[in-house]
């Protein structure tokens, strides 16, 4: 398996070997679509996050849960994604989207990473041309469950319960989108933002490594990952694999389902 995020460098010696996947999806409602139509990496596919990387957003499952293995795998074959190929994907937001297909990827034993800095590392022209590819085939996978983690999971003191989300929707000071202000009693905040510098890439492994263990992370402890839709949370989980540490478990729901459940508590502050 390649690494969780690659260079700009690993991907200039791999053009040729790599599918190169555009993720880009916005919270405030601008289309990913329409900005990789206004240019994207040389030779990228555009996969849609809401149509192929998630299923219907509901108050029970969140907004955007884990799509079934099937409409997942069509989704990759459509766009030219096969079952052997190694997938590198991006955005323009340090990968904290795109981590989501890289997750799923990686989730499913395909080979796949970010690319680190995405499209604002590349210095290059951007194509205005959609990219496509031949139909592949992908076979349908089930998620594994030492890869999920449930809503229960996410209040058991036994786990360590990281949200991704910036610090001020941690703390309950504003909320955007879902039902509650606030965080999961017990949930420490590693704003997935904060893995990257200011150029979009990522903060040396070792430095990954120590904030994670501020938030008590040790070797063989159980990380359960969540944001506002579980899309972001997926940074923290490839974050916490780059600096090392066994791989952590999404909780898919997210806030979207937690807060959306009056009989759970909600905490605010630090």
């Amino acid at each position: 398996m390649i690494p969780p995020v690659v260079s700009p460098e690993w991907w200039q010696q791999h053009r040729d070997e790599v599918v190169l996947a555009d993720v880009r999806w916005y919270l405030d409602g601008r289309s990913g679509r329409a900005a990789y139509d206004a240019g994207h990496l040389p030779g990228a596919v555009f996969i849609d996050l809401d149509r192929w990387l998630a299923a219907p957003a509901s108050p029970g499952h969140g907004r955007h849960p884990l799509p079934i293995p099937e409409v997942f795998a069509e989704g990759m074959a459509t766009l030219g994604i096969g079952d052997d190929d190694t997938v590198l994907a991006y955005d323009d937001a340090g990968g904290i989207t795109a981590a989501r297909l890289v997750w799923m990827l990686r989730a499913t034993g395909h080979q796949a990473a970010l690319l680190d800095g995405g499209l604002t590392a590349y210095d290059g022209p951007l194509d205005q041309h959609e990219s496509s590819r031949d139909p592949a085939v992908f076979t349908a996978r089930t998620w594994s469950d030492d890869l999920l983690a449930g809503i229960d999971d996410a209040t058991d003191p036994r786990n360590v319960v990281i949200d991704a989300r910036d610090a001020a929707r941690f703390r309950g000071d504003t909320e955007p989108i879902d039902p509650r202000a606030g965080h999961i009693p017990g949930a420490l905040n590693l704003a997935c933002r904060t893995n990257v510098d200011d150029g979009g890439r990522f903060l040396p492994a070792d430095e990954l490594r120590r904030r994670f263990q501020a938030l008590g992370v040790i070797d063989g402890r159980s990380v359960v990952s969540y944001c506002g839709s579980g899309v972001n949370a997926c940074h923290n989980l490839l974050a916490l694999e780059l600096a090392g540490f066994s791989p952590g478990r999404l909780y898919a729901g997210s806030w979207s389902q937690y807060s959306a459940r009056p009989d759970r508590p909600v905490a605010t502050g630090d």
